[in-house]
């Protein structure tokens, strides 16, 4: 049964008229949309992007016979805050929970908040969420062993099959819809971020029993040979195999295509890879030559081509929307010697951008972003700036759906720069650090407000672009923000500034 909120957000929805935009007005070409959402992958780690240590053959197909974006962002530097971001069409600074969470975290994204995929499904879309969830799932005091909800099924989605927070932390279960997959009910799971529970052993106090040593953190319950964040009990026989994540995610992608094929689909595909902990399969195991990060790329890549080899196979490439992307920019020591660094070899996963995951600068938030529409869209490279939070009020006006009030309030109709016929973009965009620090990303200046903090996490070797000084670049002659010039442009730091003040403001959209 829906509850009461539930139910009022899908009649404010349904109320307003469907009068679908001009060549997608029925469900025979509306077109489906695919979402492949990767992990930590940055702006230099693809070959399509300038990467020449390694190939990405899939992912540059893509690019070769769509739309390659080459000033393209996510909201923000690290993971929850993207995804929140993608699906509501709503900054993720604005709210203080928009956080890197807890793998036992309440549901980020609640009934009451309109989502992408909750306007698509009123329209006549059948939606699914694959993979890695990260935004929180249930309530305060949540069962693993019982029906897990709120979760994406009382927010847009028909069906979901989830990794519930990330690789590295427990619980390491998949959920389907509401329910643990595979699980016993004689072994319940427990799950606890605040003291250690059940007997199982951990990395702290045995080393001897992982696949590889944890570098920081990641010291927590063993599962599978790694060592995770949190401690869990129970659920042994639901727990997964990391050497096996990617194929099961990705056969139950293609099984939503396969079984949606006659009706229009929305698919958020939100890879593992290449997230740590990296344990590629064996056959990708020792292929790229540049450790296991190198692998799980091509690992990551070998997906993206079965989706597109899916969608060729049923005649439905034409007229799907795929989306490749990333949710934020790159980390090489993320809390594992798994040998990534040591086996770069030259590959520079950020490309010319400065800073990386977790960052401040530019390889914070700015990432590969490629689109493929072969019935509208005409091959290219565009400049223009564009952002993931526009993904909201672009599928919106796709499908001819008014966004109901105070719903994506910051989410704009991105479809002539994402479509092609816009070369400019956005004017700005905010862009979100680890730290809560601000910047004001527009086509040339990119502003970093002044502030406390450490100019380089000890941990994962990234400089994350805190001073106590404001910060401005130009870009257009300084894509690696090698330069603060904010002291001879006074006026713009001033007029960015203000700007950033001004979005801050209550009720500002």
């Amino acid at each position: 049964m829906l509850s009461p909120s539930r139910l009022l957000l899908l009649l404010t929805i349904a109320a307003v008229p469907a009068v679908y935009a001009a060549g997608v007005g029925s469900s025979a070409t509306r077109p489906n949309i695919v979402i492949i959402y990767a992990d930590d992958l940055g702006y230099g780690d693809v070959s399509c992007y300038g990467a020449t240590a390694i190939k990405t053959p899939h992912i540059d197909r893509v690019a070769r016979e769509g739309r390659r974006f080459t000033n393209a962002h996510a909201t923000s530097a690290t993971c929850t805050p993207s995804r929140f971001a993608l699906l509501t069409g709503v900054y993720p600074w604005r709210r203080t929970d928009a956080k890197i969470l807890p793998g036992n975290a309440p549901a980020l994204i609640t009934p009451e908040i309109v989502t992408a995929p909750a306007i698509l499904q009123q329209a006549g879309y059948t939606t699914a969420a694959v993979g890695k969830w990260h935004l929180g799932l249930g309530g305060e005091t949540l069962d693993w062993n019982t029906d897990i909800k709120p979760g994406p099924l009382e927010i847009g989605f028909n069906t979901c099959f989830l990794i519930p927070a990330t690789g590295d932390r427990v619980p390491c279960v998949f959920v389907q819809d509401h329910r643990v997959v595979g699980l016993d009910p004689q072994d319940p799971i427990q799950v606890s971020y605040s003291q250690p529970i059940g007997h199982d052993p951990t990395g702290k106090e045995h080393p001897e029993l992982l696949k590889y040593k944890f570098s920081h953190g990641h010291d927590q319950t063993i599962v599978n040979g790694i060592s995770r964040i949190g401690y869990m009990s129970g659920g042994q026989r639901a727990r997964w195999v990391d050497e096996d994540i990617a194929d099961t995610l990705t056969r139950r992608a293609t099984a939503f295509i396969e079984e949606n094929r006659r009706r229009p689909f929305f698919l958020y595909f939100a890879t593992q890879d290449i997230h740590v902990p990296r344990v590629p399969h064996s056959r990708f195991l020792g292929k790229s030559g540049l450790g296991r990060r190198g692998d799980a790329i091509l690992q990551l890549d070998f997906c993206v081509g079965e989706v597109l080899g899916t969608l060729d196979r049923l005649g439905l490439a034409q007229n799907t929307i795929v989306i490749v992307s990333s949710d934020n920019g790159p980390v090489v020591d993320d809390g594992y010697h798994d040998g990534s660094v040591e086996n770069l070899d030259g590959h520079l996963p950020a490309g010319p951008l400065r800073g990386g995951k977790y960052s401040a600068f530019e390889a914070g938030t700015r990432i590969p972003l490629i689109l493929r529409w072969p019935a509208r869209v005409k091959p290219g490279v565009s400049d223009a700036l564009v952002t993931q939070l526009d993904f909201f009020a672009t599928f919106a006006a796709l499908v001819g759906r008014k966004i109901p009030a105070k719903a994506g309030r910051d989410s704009r109709d991105g479809s002539a720069a994402f479509f092609g016929s816009d070369a400019k973009g956005r004017d700005f965009i905010i862009e979100h650090a680890v730290n809560g620090r601000l910047g004001v990303r527009t086509a040339a200046w990119k502003y970093i407000e002044p502030g406390p903090g450490l100019a380089k996490n000890v941990n994962t070797n990234i400089e994350l672009g805190n001073s106590t000084s404001p910060q401005l670049y130009d870009l257009k002659t300084d894509v690696g923000e090698k330069k603060n010039v904010a002291e001879q442009n006074p006026q713009v730091v001033e007029e960015l500034k203000a700007m950033l003040a001004s979005m801050r403001a209550p009720g500002t959209k």
